[in-house]
């Protein structure tokens, strides 16, 4: 599979489109996500400068949306063929994702990929300023 990544720490030149050894099946209480769209956010930079320190190399994007491919043992939440999103979890620069089933977040039939996907990070922040620190 292919994956953006970067091997050392800088500015947009240090990425990378490599060929990764891609996850083919989820642990248990994972979900295997196809992932079909990714938020871009400022922590990502913050990732490839080495201002928030990440193992290298790393495949940064911390949310994406995508289709559910596998799901591992004990996860009830989601099954294979469901639209989700998620957000916090670093590596969504790629095809293909294990992600922890919980942190799911089902996504629905009106909603693209791309919104999907941008809204998450975006979206909780604009949500807790508007409702929680406006007030």
């Amino acid at each position: 599979m292919k994956a953006t990544r970067f091997h050392r720490f800088g500015g947009p030149d240090v990425l990378s489109y490599d060929e990764v050894e891609a996850p083919s099946s989820p642990a248990s209480g994972e979900a295997l996500i196809e992932i079909q769209a990714i938020g871009l956010n400022y922590i990502d930079t913050y990732h490839r400068s080495g201002l928030y320190p990440v193992d290298l190399p790393c495949i940064p994007g911390m949310e994406a949306a995508g289709t559910v491919a596998a799901v591992g043992e004990g996860v009830s939440l989601v099954k294979v063929g469901d639209r989700v999103t998620y957000a916090g979890i670093l590596g969504a620069y790629a095809g293909r994702a294990c992600v922890d089933a919980e942190r799911l977040v089902p996504l629905p039939d009106g909603i693209d990929f791309e919104t999907g996907a941008a809204v998450m990070l975006q979206g909780m922040t604009a949500h807790y300023l508007a409702h929680g620190s406006y007030h």
